[in-house]
């Protein structure tokens, strides 16, 4: 899908998206709660799809009705589960594998051949440590095991995802554990929203000091709730404040523990300067940021190092596509520096490397210089109507 934008300002009023790490976690909450649940805002995208398709192989029962998912999940973790397939969600894989490792029986899981590339060390080495079987290809993931509850020591710099799959299964294993972070320890903004989804359901899951989290032997219960609003695609919508748009964004809780609502500040600072700023914690917002850096003054941004194995080598892809207008990145060890630039577009169409992130991020520049980018759908991964959303909030974009 090619979209083509023209020059153009937007306004108007706007919801942001649920969000949806909170939709994965609460979810799989309710799966875990083993009681009828009713999770309301939801937002189907390719991601929350592939998690909802896991649930139902591992045996939940799981209805649909516009923006509303019924959960039950009597017969959750008691069957033999067909293929997981897991699409492109990096958080569908991380999340599951650890659940799968609860049923000591072989699972398979599949996904993306991107997908498959990104890092899985963590629980290979859980399975190497464990004796459990693990076997990995370009194609799936082949495991067999049985954990237990006990103590388990995971490095605090890789994805918070690793720690967050890991706590799902020993809550539903039942018995008392810890995790214990080795630092640094970075996004631990996620694992706080783990933490607040699971007492949702009656989980005991708490910090007993910056580096161990402690999971108690709980008696979890049904939840119904709404699932609030995404501050990690909200800011794609709220760049174009920053160069010249008129965009009242609601649905968007003030008091929300999601990370990603650090863009508000960082938004700020790049408005207002040339800042230095730590992505380390919000890596999901690296594109935009570069994006709005670009278009403002220029920036550095340390803690860049994960970006490498998301849907796409973030930092390269981003210095792929300014350098076709005309712009530069540079990046360094752990530093990315966004210089001070003229952007325009000489006709060269754009990619957005199959990264949802990207195809955004480069819709915010193209709303200023106009231009084409070739795999907008990839949007459809996190925030399946991006374009509709913003072509409601007046931008000149037509899709192909």
């Amino acid at each position: 899908m090619i979209a083509t934008f023209r020059p153009c300002t937007l306004s108007g009023t706007i919801s942001a998206p649920p969000s949806k790490s909170m939709a994965h976690r609460y979810l799989i909450g309710a799966a875990l709660s083993g009681q009828k649940c009713v999770i309301s805002g939801v937002d189907y995208s390719e991601d929350i799809l592939a998690s909802i398709d896991c649930l139902r192989a591992l045996g939940c029962s799981i209805t649909t009705d516009q923006d509303t998912v019924t959960v039950e999940p009597t017969e959750f973790l008691k069957i033999d589960p067909n293929v997981l397939e897991c699409r492109e969600s990096g958080s569908t894989l991380r999340f599951f594998i650890p659940l799968a490792l609860c049923l000591n029986k072989k699972v398979t899981l599949t996904g993306s051949e991107r997908l498959l590339e990104r890092p899985l060390n963590v629980y290979e080495d859980l399975c190497k440590e464990n004796g459990f079987y693990y076997k990995k290809d370009g194609k799936s993931i082949s495991l067999c095991g049985q954990l237990k509850s006990g103590t388990y020591k995971v490095r605090g710099d890789i994805s918070s995802q690793f720690i967050t799959g890991l706590i799902f299964a020993l809550v539903f294993l039942g018995e008392g554990s810890e995790i214990e972070i080795i630092p640094p320890f970075e996004s631990k903004s996620y694992i706080n929203l783990t933490i607040s989804a699971l007492k949702s359901f009656g989980a005991k899951v708490c910090f007993a000091d910056d580096y161990k989290i402690e999971i108690k032997k709980s008696q979890l219960r049904s939840f119904s709730g709404k699932i609030e609003g995404d501050y990690s695609n909200a800011a794609f919508l709220d760049a174009f404040n920053y160069i010249g748009s008129d965009i009242k964004i609601k649905n968007l809780n003030p008091s929300s523990l999601q990370g990603d609502k650090v863009y508000l500040e960082y938004f700020k600072a790049i408005a207002l300067g040339t800042p230095e700023l730590d992505i380390s914690d919000c890596p999901d917002l690296g594109p935009v940021l570069f994006a709005l850096a670009a278009l403002k003054n220029g920036a550095t941004f340390t803690g860049t190092n994960r970006l490498k194995a998301k849907e796409s080598d973030r930092g390269k892809a981003m210095y792929d596509e300014l350098k076709k207008l005309g712009g530069e990145l540079i990046i360094g060890d752990n530093t990315i520096i966004v210089p001070k630039q003229q952007l325009s577009y000489n006709g060269t169409v754009l990619s957005s490397h199959n990264d949802h992130r990207i195809a955004m991020a480069m819709s915010v520049i193209l709303s200023k210089t106009g231009g084409s980018i070739d795999g907008a759908d990839a949007v459809k991964k996190s925030y399946p109507d991006f374009f509709n959303d913003i072509k409601h909030l007046k931008a000149e974009v037509e899709i192909k």
